[in-house]
């Protein structure tokens, strides 16, 4: 069995409420083990990919719209891979939050990095990427 390694995390104190009742719902008997599952789910989608096969996804973000030069930042790194955005929604969600799905088509391992470079951005409060195949070889 591996060596256990202790890791201190800093959370703003709501996000820790958050993080201690999706524990208890979920079962967990402490959050090291909820953690713990949750970068193994992230590993594992990471292998489940081909980093060079085409696929085609969804970028989810939330943003704090009010963010400095967030918004110039987002629109950069977009037009920065002009060739694999197929189109964006942009929503208001309130008076400073907004919501954007970006559709994106690209080598697994591109489309990573964009979604990466849009969740690295100060303001970004979300990004997800939802990835599928272009439909080629699924028979």
């Amino acid at each position: 069995m591996s060596e256990l390694v202790r890791l201190s995390i800093s959370l703003e104190e709501p996000l820790l409420k958050r993080l201690e009742r999706l524990v208890k719902k979920s079962r967990y008997a402490n959050r090291s083990e909820f953690i713990r599952d949750m970068i193994r789910q992230r590993l594992v989608e990471q292998q489940w990919s081909d980093k060079h096969r085409e696929v085609v996804g969804t970028i989810t973000m939330i943003y704090d719209h009010h963010a400095r030069q967030l918004t110039d930042k987002l629109v950069d790194i977009q037009h920065d891979h002009y060739e694999n955005i197929l189109a964006t929604t942009h929503v208001h969600l309130s008076h400073d939050l907004c919501a954007e799905m970006i559709m994106v088509r690209g080598s697994a391992a591109r489309v990573r990095r964009i979604t990466d470079s849009l969740r690295q951005q100060r303001g970004v409060l979300h990004a997800a990427l939802t990835m599928s195949s272009t439909g080629e070889r699924l028979d």
